[in-house]
């Protein structure tokens, strides 16, 4: 992440959003009683998370951002360092693999895949996969010069997640252009 971007994810503001517009969302989601987060950079989404499921585990591939996480929620939540794209999880584990806002940062379409199958195997049968991600625009493309930013295409996304082994899929565009995503491993 570009310094500006860093600065906004880091935010007291950012905080405030992110918690104003994820808990209404959560409301409506069962996610079970251990729950996977991945990518959680600093620890906004992970906040809120927190105060929704009753197990959470975050898994965070930058070392500055997983020692940010161990310090802050270290005490309420299990924070693991590694990729989303190998994760160090036994199969069938996780009732739920969320993540928010992170897919974009991922270089490529292949890793992204990668990240797909392993929230597969990661999660029980029945287990729900679900998040957002942003889309591009203006204001997405100049908040990330500099970074890595490849978005997810919502076209194509529904069949990347039924490849990865996932049914019940649904993706939705926001009029915000953030695209809402769930898929269910079949049980």
């Amino acid at each position: 992440m570009n310094l500006i971007h860093r600065r906004i994810c880091s935010s007291e503001k950012w905080a405030a959003t992110v918690e104003e517009r994820l808990t209404p969302w959560l409301e409506k989601r069962d996610l079970g009683d251990d729950v996977l987060e991945i990518g959680p950079g600093f620890g906004a989404t992970t906040a809120v998370l927190l105060k929704a499921v009753p197990k959470l585990t975050v898994l965070e591939i930058d070392h500055a951002s997983s020692e940010l996480l161990r310090a802050k929620y270290g005490d309420r939540a299990a924070v693991v360092e590694g990729s989303g794209a190998q994760m160090p999880f036994e199969a069938n584990r996780f009732s739920a693999v969320v993540c928010f806002t992170m897919l974009h940062h991922v270089p490529t379409k292949e890793l992204q895949d990668a990240i797909f199958a392993e929230a597969a195997r990661v999660l029980r049968p029945g287990g729900t996969y679900c998040g957002s991600d942003g889309q591009l625009n203006l204001r997405f493309r100049l908040l990330h010069i500099g970074d890595t930013m490849n978005v997810v295409d919502p076209a194509t996304f529904p069949a990347r997640l039924g490849k990865a082994g996932f049914a019940q899929v649904d993706v939705q565009v926001e009029p915000k252009q953030l695209v809402i995503f769930s898929a269910a491993k079949p049980g």
